[in-house]
């Protein structure tokens, strides 16, 4: 795999498509004030102009709903990592009682110092039983890596290092300070289409109200810019989860660990286990494995497939899979 080059390549993606996200913001200004203005036409008899400051305050109230809700909805997940993580259901890890744990701590702690960062908290979801992880944290200082249960009792130790180094790349290039940033945009851009929803609501009697036009008007154009900010949130999001992957080879200098993990993962969810004792919503676009969707379009995560093709240069039809039990073959059994 060449790691170097797929992550160059991740970063320049991502890059373009905040641009996008940017432009998507300026698209939505630009399509209310033009869909107000038609509006403003259509009910004004004898039209003679706009009032003064028409487009300067369609502009600012749009702009401090998609800003302000996305302030909003950032400052709800400022409370740490940890305060996530224990939200989604996962307790600190008990190293000094159960073996398991007490690995996944030294391999937490020789990431660590490979990667040349704090380490973050270790922290263990003991009720999951398919193979998963996430980090989650502001900074370095707040950072969280979670593992599931069944990750602990699945994985070999340089498998479970390969999906420790996954999660450590997020941390290292800022992913889940970028997560929680776009998830607050995607909100307020969400705001945009409740405000047009309130205003074209019918009052008590069943009567619609003078502002339902503009409602509409504004209804659609929020709907489309909610639409286009979670195609382009949920892209960004799976271009970090490729440079996540070359990170975690570039890590560990080996690619059976990570492939080992996402091939096991690919046997659990053959056999249905992946589905049973999902984590918690609030982390699920953090995972490794991200939950099935029925559109490529709005799905966090890449396909599996992909993933394995591009750490092995190969399909996964090419690698032998034990769908039973998920278990991967030996790595020299491959090459």
């Amino acid at each position: 795999m060449r790691f170097f080059e797929r992550q160059e390549t991740a970063r320049a993606q991502t890059l373009r498509l905040l641009w996008l996200f940017g432009l998507t913001v300026i698209g939505l200004v630009l399509a209310v004030n033009a869909a107000l203005a038609v509006t403003w036409r259509l009910v004004s008899p004898g039209f003679s102009g706009y009032p003064a400051y028409f487009f300067a305050v369609n502009t600012a109230l749009t702009l401090l709903f998609v800003l302000g809700g996305w302030r909003l909805e950032t400052s709800t997940l400022h409370g740490g990592g940890e305060k996530l993580a224990r939200r989604a259901g996962a307790r600190e890890a008990w190293p000094d009682s159960r073996d398991a744990e007490h690995q996944f701590c030294n391999i937490v702690q020789e990431l660590a110092i490979a990667a040349s960062m704090k380490a973050p908290q270790a922290m263990v979801l003991p009720r999951v039983e398919s193979i998963n992880a996430f980090a989650t944290g502001w900074d370095h200082d707040d950072a969280v890596v979670a593992v599931t249960q069944g990750a602990l009792d699945s994985l070999s130790r340089d498998e479970l290092m390969g999906l420790v180094a996954h999660e450590f790349s997020h941390l290292r290039e800022g992913d889940t300070r970028l997560n929680m940033r776009l998830a607050g945009m995607v909100f307020g851009l969400e705001m945009i289409f409740n405000l047009g929803s309130s205003l074209c609501d019918a009052d008590e009697d069943g009567h619609r109200s003078f502002l339902a036009l503009p409602g509409f008007a504004i209804k659609a154009c929020g709907s489309l810019g909610w639409l286009a900010g979670r195609a382009l949130r949920a892209a960004v999001s799976r271009q970090r989860e490729f440079l996540a992957d070359a990170r975690a080879v570039q890590f560990t200098r080996s690619r059976d660990g990570l492939g080992g993990v996402l091939r096991k993962v690919a046997g659990q969810q053959a056999a249905g286990i992946a589905r049973a004792g999902s984590p918690h919503p609030a982390v699920q676009h953090m995972l490794l494995v991200g939950p099935a969707t029925g559109s490529r379009w709005f799905a966090s995560h890449p396909p599996l497939a992909e993933r394995i093709r591009r750490i092995y240069g190969r399909p996964m039809s090419a690698l032998s899979t034990d769908t039973a039990d998920g278990a991967a073959t030996r790595p020299d059994a491959i090459f």
